[in-house]
């Protein structure tokens, strides 16, 4: 794994056990330059400390600002010199090349194209111009950078891609392939896209169609894969547009923004990659990314790619060279082809072949006019124009060839004759008719010819060809003629047509037994096919159709042998028998018709490794350390070391004091309670007494009393308060409904609330009055009606029991002088009661309900309950969260599904504290998917609960890969999932997890994630106990739930078996348990509950911004503008797409606008609808409904014929942006962020997917803040300043000489001075501060919402971090950043202060994204990326609108293209799928967990559903059995390899590898090396008897573990531009030998056992789906075969093919192929789901589709060599946060392996071990200095 949680990368040190220096490790490194001006920032703090008061945290020193100016300027200075390539560094090593091996056989004297009159390969003769030389220099520089990532993210039905059709043609041409084959295997790639929920279109430009006429095979392929992907698939293929640099081309890119390019970097001859070069210039110039065809793969749930981001100086580097670009694209396509020269002397016009297919087929017409299957049409009109024209050009060529010399002296064939031709032609037309009746299986098995064609027969094999082409692209244009197109794909057979002529050649020939019969019905129809070439040919006579040979020349080489030998021995598939239960119970039913070996002992490596054990002193067998030891524990509640328990109580304050921030309730303490049936609550809510003893009488009085005292305090404030209030609202509306609403929330009194809103309603009347007089006919501010109208709905619908009819009265009124007559009546039940005709001059002018939806908006009340619910506190919780608190009451299991915000994480904490209160011994473990999240939550638990336990057990503990402290010892564990993973897949940690009485996965969606996804699955069906799953993005959260119910009901089964056989067990047993028993007196269930809700508390507006001039275009973008008619009629509209009240008023005024006619216009008009007629209050609820209803509607349009109209719709509702550069964007960045602060939408989160830009764009931020503030001061400042600073130095060299003297022996003169002195200097100091303080609208910083004690206290935890500087004086103007390669405690210094409201501008990465707890008002998108997906967006979006401050939220789009938004906006979430869940270590840890288990039956139980319960296995029997199988095939390899024994009990180094299971295969080769003894070989010390090894050693040693460990691929090709490196290799050297010969041994033992496992589960196979083609589904089992004797002779009985797909047989794969992995995701038959990625092999050498070799980046070794992270990011191509985790990975494995090591041999002086440990203290040597 190398994701950053499953690997736990992003190592985030614990807060209070690390000192500072450890600390440092998680920074994110800058150079020695950067360091030298943080150190000069703090010794000018301490110089200049008590004179500048530096102290005072909101005080900048104007010094430390110029000298963070000067560092910035050269941060940016750096980073435009990285973004400068220099091309001298640079060095093609290829300069003109052919990249592919196509062209043998393609190109020769006998054969070749004229191209423009001149010969074909003057073009690639031609010197490569310097520009196209730059160009190829320029596109490696960026891909060498490419990111290998997965490329559909969470794609779904609205997303869409772009496949150039020429590199999907590149991807899987060979000469060697046949038709059928290569168009089956283009099938699977795009239907591996397709069933993964990809949406793409493919683009084959014209002019491309120029490059292939030099092969005229890739040209035919080309032309027959247009039309087949056209006629036979739903893919829509372009081929209107010229080339990539066409108009129509930018036009399409433009309206459609495709989420990516696939594109080849490589073309079948230079001429071609310098297109593609253009190509990809061109789209990333047009900020669209590119994936390379080149090293993808893919696994059961994603592709993998190479993807390059689309950036700023691809665009400025193709605005520079664009002429360049055009003219070198016009050189490239002008080279057209003209004419063939065969033979070397027989010239034919290409034009003059066109015009003879042309009249051919107005021929074939008239005889056919009904047309024909596409075989049969192609081969009589390929067939007769090549035997007219080639008999035509013979002719010509007779009367000068005399006087030429003979083509045999010039080094060319002899032409075929005419009739020869004609021989070569009948056998084509048998072919055909061999495909025509043939069914796959049969062709599968026809035998595999391996005598190619002679240099004489090659010219008319490759004008057959030509001609083909032709005719296809003359056919595409044919409408008036019935084609059945279904078998374009399968056109031709080469291998066949081989077999046919040998068959002619040599075997007809050798008498009558060898004469086979055609069989009647193919007979007749070969002469039918012929009779029409003859008609065709017309002029010409070529003999009859029988027989088919007429002429003796040789057509085949003669080279021995003829066919493949398919006699080669596939080894034996015995297994070796396997005595367990565990393997009984999940695989007995395979197992049982699976052979067997009999042999008593086939593990022979486990003799080898006994002989190692005993020769080097290790035991290999001896039982190694529980993993989660290994992590790191500063500090533990059980240890008794002083410091350590101090080290505890200072962590715990901190998380205390972090979950302040979190939350603003007071922690509870917790009392034990023990456990209460839910049954007994229940009764004592029903058994009430009826008499009241005297004691609770006096209670209540005392409370009653006690409330009346309180009321009567609010009261007397209310009426303190009241007048300032009033007069305040009258001044300014907002602040003063603001201040009244933040008093009315510190109420408890409801009448006094009632009063204080009653006033409120009155005073806002009174400012609506006072303007409408004020504006008399002008415009009125409908804002402060709004406000009088949120005072009457919150009147009527929260203290309705409180209005008397006094108060009734003034509520109509009110609505009669808006203008709302209907709902005055409708309050007061009667007509209207005057006519005053001042009334009239206060109306709105506007509709009631339209008012309310469109002028209220987001101010609608929610549909909330009133009555409190006992066990909640602070609110009163909606229905379905107390259908959480209910099963959580009920010990039931749930799923919820809940929108960001929405307090579903408060049923999580109710279940904490419900455990809590039960005893001591329960167990809560909160499952996190990042270790950021891990600390927020244990955060929040301090905050929240305080428990006092018995000595020893805490309340809390944390478990990651890198610390951990109390994990046994904790009531609350937070953890993240791989480490819960190692609890309970440990044979030694049963006791502690049966004490989990409930477990809480958050962000449970991860279990779709890329990596790592495997684990949570495993959690969920490993946990014995109720859960909660929590998350806000799941699509198909039913499935979910059926699948864990299914689970539970296992547990369920498997308990009850248990809970048996304990009945049985022994006295002593039982006493054991008796500790336990207190935690399980709780009622078990085994329901899983789902619980959705889908409404966000806050609406979220969207905006779409870009700059235009020197201010910013900021458009409102209706959630309905995303939508297209296509995808309303395919998908309709996705259900979370959600409209504001006013959004839905606009979509409808929009509809009646576009359809005047509209029949139910009167109807859904607000005024009119049922639910808003005369309403007074109209509630969110009611909006919902009448949202669903418009909605509704728009799907009918569609329905009734109105596409039109709704297309009209949907574009009066877009937004025009205005596009911008990227340098325009980033420059105007800061002036965005001060535009969104007048507009009030701070704070907000700005999301920048580039690491360097997060830091960039906050510190631009910064600057222009520091301008703004330089730009507004007085100019004297600064000298009065200085002026100031020199008179604090005199007066502190005062100060210093006078508190020399004692102050007892002091005159009063001189104290009196002293005095005088110190008031002089706190004079000074003031005027000082109030010169330096920074001016309110130079910051963003909120300084009311922290105290100066608090901040400082906060600024400590960075005071000794690198950045720890940068980071204060950002946060000191209210900015901050956030990104993964940040220090933990710079991270959360940014949290906390951007929670407290302190910092309102926040710039980051994705980080924050997956639940981190950062609620702000606006969400920007300020960079489109690959990134930026449908899952993330609503992820990211989902953190505006902070619930009790925010009305509504927003979300803006800065410069992001308007159809990638609108694709983020209508795209549905993700729907889990599950994915191959067993790999060889994984079973090994089940197998290990059964046999070393301190409780067996639980453990089995648990190994059991681990293997029975994958997601993917889920109602799906075949891949059940298909798991069971890989299964049996895995332990078969540890038996052999001696992991374990033939009771599957583990043996040798099972441990080793199990530590190592992360690594799989690397930990299997590394105990490979181990055993045969090439460590101990290799690790030999400077000399006998020392412990020191040479620097050369190490190296070797840093080689091996890299090749093993530290595998990260470069884009295949990058080595063809080396570029100069400074200090690194870059690419990774190989193995030394005998290494690489022991990795070799273990892929040819892996090959073998993986080739056994597909040839045993190929029974498995839906053999029906596997001859159909995958997209098309075209089918070839040709039911009505009635065989043929010829066909039966040409078929091989000894081709074994049993698991190969009946496609690839075609071209020679038969079962002993798959014996080499290279062929197996070309060969294995397709309906089994499996591919090379799920066989755990070590590529030692890894290649692409081109046959390109894949170099390992040296990474690890160039660290240790040079020490230097920036070399690393120059020279490796890696991003520094990355590099440091990456190396961070390394360390820990080599720390991993040593351990282990370390505990296996009992030598302490083992050369092997001590060379471990010194590899690992030198590179943390190395890492700590950096």
């Amino acid at each position: 794994m190398d994701s950053a949680e499953a690997n736990f990368r992003k190592v985030d040190d614990d807060d209070a056990s690390k000192s500072a220096s450890n600390d440092d490790e998680d920074n994110e490194f800058v150079d020695s330059s950067e360091i030298g001006l943080m150190q000069q920032f703090k010794k000018e703090d301490e110089e200049s400390g008590s004179a500048s008061g530096s102290d005072d945290e909101n005080e900048i020193n104007d010094r430390e600002e110029i000298t963070f100016m000067q560092m910035l300027k050269e941060m940016e200075d750096r980073q435009k010199e990285a973004e400068d390539i220099d091309y001298s560094n640079f060095c093609s090593t290829s300069n003109s090349e052919e990249v592919t091996q196509q062209a043998s056989q393609t190109e020769g004297k006998d054969f070749r194209v004229l191209q423009d009159g001149c010969d074909s390969q003057s073009p690639e003769r031609i010197n490569q111009p310097e520009f196209l030389e730059k160009l190829n220099l320029h596109i490696w520089t960026y891909l060498s950078r490419a990111d290998y990532v997965s490329l559909l993210k969470d794609f779904v039905e609205s997303e869409f891609f772009v496949i150039d059709g020429d590199s999907l043609l590149l991807m899987w041409l060979c000469k060697e392939t046949e038709c059928l084959t290569f168009f089956y295997r283009v099938e699977c790639f795009l239907h591996d896209f397709t069933e993964k929920g990809a949406k793409y279109v493919i683009v084959f430009f014209k002019d491309a169609e120029q490059m292939y006429f030099a092969y005229p095979r890739f040209l035919f392929l080309r032309t027959a894969l247009i039309e087949h992907l056209k006629h036979n698939t739903g893919i829509r293929v372009h081929t209107e547009f010229s080339n990539c640099l066409s108009s129509e081309w930018e036009i399409f890119l433009k309206n459609s923004y495709p989420y990516f390019i696939i594109i080849s970097d490589i073309g079948l001859t230079s001429l071609q990659t310098n297109y593609l070069c253009i190509f990809i210039a061109h789209s990333l110039s047009k900020k669209i990314n590119v994936v390379l065809t080149s090293g993808q793969e893919y696994d059961t749930l994603r592709v993998y790619g190479y993807h390059l981001q689309s950036l700023w100086k691809h665009r400025l580097f193709f605005q520079k060279h664009e002429q360049n670009l055009r003219h070198a694209c016009e050189t490239i396509v002008r080279y057209t082809a003209t004419s063939l020269c065969l033979y070397g002397h027989l010239k034919l016009s290409l034009k003059s072949m066109q015009k003879e297919v042309c009249q051919t087929i107005v021929l074939l017409k008239q005889l056919w006019p009904e047309g024909s299957d596409i075989r049969r049409i192609v081969c009589v009109l390929a067939c007769a124009v090549v035997l007219k024209m080639y008999s035509s050009v013979l002719k010509n060529a007779d009367t000068f060839m005399g006087a030429e010399k003979e083509p045999s002296e010039r080094g060319e064939s002899k032409p075929l004759s005419a009739e020869e031709a004609a021989d070569l032609c009948r056998m084509q037309c048998l072919t055909v008719i061999f495909l025509l009746h043939m069914p796959l299986s049969q062709r599968a098995q026809i035998r595999i010819i391996k005598s190619r064609w002679t240099k004489r027969v090659l010219p008319l094999i490759k004008m057959h060809e030509f001609c083909a082409h032709f005719v296809l692209t003359h056919l595409s244009d044919t409408n008036d003629w019935k084609l059945d197109l279904t078998y374009l794909p399968d056109l031709n057979d080469d291998s066949l047509l081989r077999n046919l002529a040998h068959y002619y050649e040599i075997e007809h020939c050798k008498g009558l037994r060898f004469q086979k019969e055609l069989g009647k019905e193919m007979e007749n129809e070969y002469l039918c096919l012929w009779d029409t070439v003859t008609k065709l040919a017309v002029k010409y006579d070529f003999g009859d159709a029988f027989p088919v040979r007429n002429t003796s020349q040789l057509f085949l080489e003669q080279e021995q042998p003829f066919f493949r030998d398919c006699e080669e021995e596939i080894p034996d598939i015995g297994l070796i028998p396997v005595k367990s239960d565990l393997v009984e119970g999940y695989a007995g039913d395979v197992l049982k018709d699976l052979p067997v070996v009999e042999s008593n002992d086939p593990a022979d490596t486990s003799v080898i490794k006994k002989e190692f054990d005993e020769l080097r002193h290790w035991h290999s067998d001896k039982p190694l350390t529980e993993e989660y030891q290994r992590a790191q524990c500063s500090a533990d509640a059980k240890s008794k070391d002083p410091h350590e328990r101090r080290q505890i109580q200072k962590l715990q304050t901190f998380y205390r004091f972090y979950g302040s921030t979190l939350e603003d309730s007071a922690s509870k303490t917790i009392v034990n309670q023990g456990a209460v049936p839910v049954s007994a609550i229940t009764a004592v809510k029903k058994t009430k007494k009826t008499h009241k003893s005297k004691a609770e009488i006096i209670a209540e009085e005392n409370k009653k009393r006690l409330k009346t005292k309180e009321e009567q305090k609010e009261q007397e404030q209310w009426k303190a308060l009241s007048m300032s209030t009033e007069k305040e609202i009258k001044q300014n509306l907002t602040v003063g409904i603001s201040k009244l609403e933040k008093f009315i929330k510190t109420l408890q009194s409801k009448s006094v609330k009632f009063a204080a809103e009653m006033a409120g309603l009155s005073t806002c009347l009174e400012v609506w009055k006072e303007h409408c007089r004020k504006q008399g006919n002008n415009p009125k501010d409908l804002s402060i009606a709004v406000q009088v109208m949120r005072r009457i709905h919150i009147l009527l619908e929260k203290y309705q029991d409180l209005l008397e009819k006094s108060h009734l009265h003034k509520l109509t009124r009110c609505l009669r002088l808006l203008g709302f007559e209907n709902l005055a009546c409708s309050l007061s039940g009667q007509a209207r009661e005057s006519d005053d005709q001042n009334i009239s001059s206060y109306a709105t002018e506007v509709g009631p309900a339209r008012f309310q939806l469109q002028y209220m908006d987001y101010y609608l009340l929610r549909e909330e309950r009133n009555d409190p619910d006992p066990r909640v506190q602070h609110f009163i919780p909606d229905t379905w969260q107390r259908e959480l608190l209910d099963a959580v009451d009920n010990n039931e299991s749930a799923v919820i599904v809940a929108p960001t915000s929405s307090g579903k994480t408060y049923a999580s904490y109710y279940c904490m504290e419900k455990v809590l209160k039960m005893s001591n011994e329960g167990v809560v473990v909160y499952v996190a998917p990042t270790k950021a999240l891990v600390n927020q939550v244990v955060g929040v638990i301090y905050s929240r609960f305080t428990k006092k336990l018995p000595d020893g057990l805490v309340l809390c503990g944390v478990f990651t890969r890198d610390y951990r402290h109390d994990v046994m010892n904790s009531q609350i564990l937070v953890t993240v999932p791989q480490c819960l993973e190692i609890l309970m897949l440990s044979p030694h940690c049963q006791k502690w997890t049966k004490r989990i009485q409930y477990v809480i996965f958050d962000e449970v969606h991860c279990l779709g994630g890329e990596i790592g996804a495997e684990v949570w699955e495993h959690l969920l069906v490993t946990i014995r106990c109720p859960f909660l799953a929590l998350s806000a993005t799941i699509s198909n959260p039913e499935y979910l739930t059926e699948w864990l119910q299914s689970v539970k009901r296992y547990w369920q089964h498997a308990e009850n078996t248990i809970e048996g056989s304990a009945k049985n067990s022994t006295e002593n047993f039982t006493g054991k348990r008796k500790v336990k028993s207190k935690v399980q007196e709780q009622k078990k269930s085994y329901r899983v509950r789902l619980v959705l809700y889908e409404e966000r508390y806050n609406d979220l507006e969207k905006h779409v911004c870009s700059v235009k001039g020197t201010d910013f275009v900021i458009e409102h973008c209706h959630p309905c503008a995303a939508l297209t008619v296509n995808h309303i009629e395919s998908y309709g509209i996705p259900s979370d797409l959600s409209l504001s009240p006013r959004e839905s008023i606009q979509l409808y005024d929009t509809m009646v606008k576009v359809w005047q006619e509209w029949p139910r216009a009167q109807e859904l008009d607000p005024e009119e609808f049922v639910l808003f007629k005369n309403k007074v209050v109209i509630k969110k609820v009611d909006v919902r409904k009448y949202e669903q209803e418009l909605k509704k509607e728009l799907t009918e349009w569609i329905a009734v014929n109105q596409r039109q109209k709704v297309h009209e719709l949907l574009e009066h509702l877009k937004p025009r942006p205005v596009d911008c550069s990227k340098e325009e964007k980033w420059t105007k960045f800061a002036c965005f962020v001060d535009k969104l602060h007048e507009m009030d939408k701070l704070p907000a989160i700005f999301f920048i997917f580039s690491l360097n830009l997060v830091e960039r764009a906050a510190c631009n931020v910064y600057s222009n803040l520091l301008n703004k503030q330089k730009n507004e001061q007085d100019p004297n400042t600064e000298r009065e300043k200085e002026n100031l600073r020199d008179k604090l130095r005199k007066v502190n060299k005062m100060l210093k000489k006078l508190q020399s003297f004692d102050t007892k022996k002091l005159s009063p003169s001189k104290t009196e001075n002293i005095m005088l002195v110190l008031d002089k200097k706190k004079h000074l100091e003031k005027r000082l501060k109030k010169l330096t303080v920074i001016p309110s609208v130079c910051t963003y910083a909120n300084s009311k919402a922290v105290d100066e004690g608090t901040l400082k206290k906060i600024f400590d935890r960075v005071r000794l971090q690198r950045r720890g500087y940068e980071q204060r004086m950002l946060a000191l103007r209210g900015i901050g950043y956030h990104h993964g390669s940040m220090a933990f405690r710079e991270r959360q210094v940014v949290e906390m202060l951007f929670r407290l409201g302190y910092i309102k501008v926040v710039t980051a990465t994705g980080t924050l994204a997956l639940g981190i707890n950062m609620p702000c008002k606006s969400v920007v998108f300020a960079e489109d990326s690959i990134f930026l997906d449908a899952l993330h967006y609503r992820q990211m979006s989902g953190r505006a609108g902070r619930r009790g401050q925010d009305m509504i939220g927003n979300v803006f789009f800065y410069d992001i293209p308007l159809p990638k938004v609108e694709r983020l906006m209508k795209s549905n979430i993700p729907q889990l799928k599950g994915q191959f869940p067993l790999t060889i270590s994984l079973i090994l840890r089940l197998m290990l967990l059964a046999a070393k288990a301190d409780d067996k039956t639980d453990a089995r139980a648990k190994a059991l559903s681990v293997l029975k319960h994958s997601l993917m296995s889920f109602k799906q029997e075949r891949h059940t059995k298909l798991l069971k199988t890989y299964f049996i095939f895995s332990l078969q390899f540890l038996i052999k390899e001696g992991y374990l024994d033939q009771e599957g009990n583990p043996i040798g180094f099972a441990g080793l590898v199990t530590h190592l299971h992360y690594h799989e295969p690397s930990n299997f080769v590394l105990v490979s090396f181990l055993v045969k003894g090439l460590f101990h070989k290799l690790c030999q010390p400077i000399e006998e008897g020392s412990t020191d090894f040479s620097e050369d050693v190490m190296e070797k040693l840093v080689l091996i573990l890299a090749n093993l460990f530290g595998r990260k691929y470069l884009p295949a090709g990058t080595e063809k531009f080396k570029n100069k490196f400074y200090q690194s290799k870059v690419f990774l050297e190989d193995l030394p030998e005998d290494f690489a010969d022991a990795v070799y041994e273990y892929n040819s033992k892996i090959e073998k056992n993986f080739a056994h496992f597909l040839l045993t589960t190929a029974k498995l196979a839906d053999m029906e789906q596997e001859y159909r083609l995958p997209l098309s589904k075209t089918d070839f089992t040709f039911k009505a075969w009635c065989g043929s004797e010829l066909a039966s002779y040409l078929m091989d009985s000894t081709k074994n093919i049993s698991a190969i797909s009946p496609f690839a047989c075609l071209s020679g794969m038969i079962d002993q192929d798959l014996f080499h992995t290279t062929n197996i995701n070309q060969a294995v038959l397709r309906s089994l789901g499996i591919n090379v990625t799920n066989c755990p092999l070590l590529y030692l050498e890894k290649y692409d589709d081109q046959g390109r070799k894949k170099l390992l980046n040296a990474y690890a070794l160039d660290f240790y060599k040079h020490g230097s992270l920036i070399a690393l990011t120059t020279d490796n191509w890696l991003n520094e946060g990355d590099a440091y985790y990456h190396l961070k990975d390394f360390l820990l494995l080599i720390k991993s392996i040593r351990t282990s090591l370390s505990e296996l041999c009992d030598n302490p002086n083992d050369n092997v071990l001590l060379a471990f440990q010194k590899l690992a203290e030198n590179y943390e040597k190395k890492l700590d200095a950096v």
